[in-house]
């Protein structure tokens, strides 16, 4: 068969399989949970392996220092899979759910209840951690899952994928509920892309061409972000310490990530603060660039930071730099160059504060904390599909209630519409 007909066996092999998953009380889904964990963990030499070989594959393709990173696998990064899939079997079903039942003057009852949306497909790159964390969600939401990583993971990806089939099937569950496409061929993508008719939503993860390309040729719904470009404001009233270890922990706790920061914005009544910061960037491995104020307030930076870097996600250790007037001018910049994905706001003054938090549109915005807490796991959601930076049907960190929809429901006594 060719790849777009195997694609489409595997697609309507999901959408059965969602029927049985959507079915199957939350003692089983969370089962095969727990037998998925119990495979990572009894495989945990085959996964590194497996991981291995793709990132020696990667090194001599040429893959730079940050995709390497997301790619790579260890000890600890397993065992936080192995947690995650622990906190996801903790949280509560969301699977029949009834909210906001109320009567109506008519006297019947309406409310609402969430419903699986169906057949998920999960397109991503570099990270094969996500095969196991997006899957256990979806299964939990009780959706199916198809998963295609990229090329550059995809010893590890089918490794992950053999595990999760295992889980299933000695949970009573299809294995067809979570299926990784074993082909790195880019003719998968356009045709899983196609499949209204069996697939219900689609969720890009990885880098911008990837997204666009993804937006444009679906037929099915999309969940996505194009960019990270994360802000973080010291304003004038900021503690001096908590700016620091904010700015720091936001642009180096780890580079590669969508929720690290890319430009930081300092107030004009700040920048006494910008030689100790830069410092302390510069220390570490971080190129800063800087707009003319933050060049004279820091004579270290020595480039300057062009209109091109603010509307850059570098996912490098490289940081741009300007100085504000105050809150206004700071939101006029997020608001122009940012990707509507996590600001953080550093001040003592509350009003401001309340501000920030009202008037920034992101999917996320923080008061005094890092922007490397835009995660599903910090947020208690367990581990996340995605960060959605859409306004529909979900939007910022995508754990389990953003994998469901809902119906409405009406319960009467016999009652007819006069």
């Amino acid at each position: 068969m060719s790849i777009t007909e195997d694609i489409a066996t595997m697609a309507r092999a999901a959408k059965d399989a969602a029927g049985a998953l959507a079915r199957a009380p939350i003692a089983q889904r969370n089962e095969a949970l727990f037998n998925i964990r119990a495979a990572v963990a009894d495989n945990r030499a085959a996964i590194l392996e497996a991981n291995q070989a793709d990132v020696e594959a990667g090194a001599e393709a040429g893959l730079d220092d940050a995709l390497l990173d997301r790619l790579a696998l260890d000890e600890a990064r397993l065992t936080a899979l192995e947690a995650g899939l622990t906190q996801v079997a903790a949280l509560s079903d969301p699977i029949g759910d009834i909210r906001d039942l109320a009567t109506m003057p008519s006297g019947i009852e309406v409310g609402t209840m969430r419903v699986p949306l169906g057949v998920i497909g999960i397109i991503y790159e570099s990270r094969p951690n996500v095969t196991v964390e997006a899957a256990a969600l979806c299964l939990k939401a009780g959706n199916a899952v198809i998963l295609r990583g990229g090329s550059e993971a995809i010893h590890s990806n089918t490794k992950l994928g053999e595990l999760l089939a295992s889980g299933l099937m000695a949970s009573g569950l299809p294995a067809a509920a979570a299926q990784v496409i074993p082909v790195v061929d880019r003719e998968a993508v356009g045709a899983l892309l196609k499949l209204s008719e069996y697939i219900d939503l689609v969720v890009p993860r990885g880098g911008k061409g990837l997204i666009e390309r993804v937006s444009a040729e679906s037929r099915v719904p999309v969940l996505k972000h194009l960019d990270g470009i994360c802000h973080v404001y010291i304003d004038s009233e900021a503690d001096s310490q908590k700016a620091l270890a904010i700015a720091l922990n936001a642009k180096t706790q780890r580079y590669g990530t969508c929720n690290t920061m890319e430009t930081l914005l300092v107030a004009r009544a700040k920048t006494g603060l910008l030689p100790e910061l830069v410092a302390a960037m510069q220390a570490v491995g971080v190129e800063v660039r800087g707009c003319p104020g933050a060049r004279d307030a820091a004579p270290a930076i020595t480039v300057d930071a062009s209109d091109i870097d603010w509307s850059t996600e570098y996912l490098a250790p490289i940081l741009s730099v300007r100085v504000v007037e105050a809150v206004d001018e700071a939101m006029a910049h997020i608001a122009r160059y940012g990707s509507d994905h996590t600001e953080s706001i550093v001040t003592e003054n509350a009003e401001t504060a309340a501000r920030f938090l009202r008037e920034v549109d992101s999917s996320s915005v923080m008061h005094n904390a890092s922007t490397r807490f835009a995660d599903g796991f910090e947020y208690g959601l367990g581990a996340e599909i995605g960060i959605s930076t859409d306004k529909l049907h979900a939007r910022g960190p995508v754990g389990l209630e953003g994998l469901t929809s809902r119906k409405y429901i009406v319960r009467g006594d016999g009652h007819i519409r006069q």
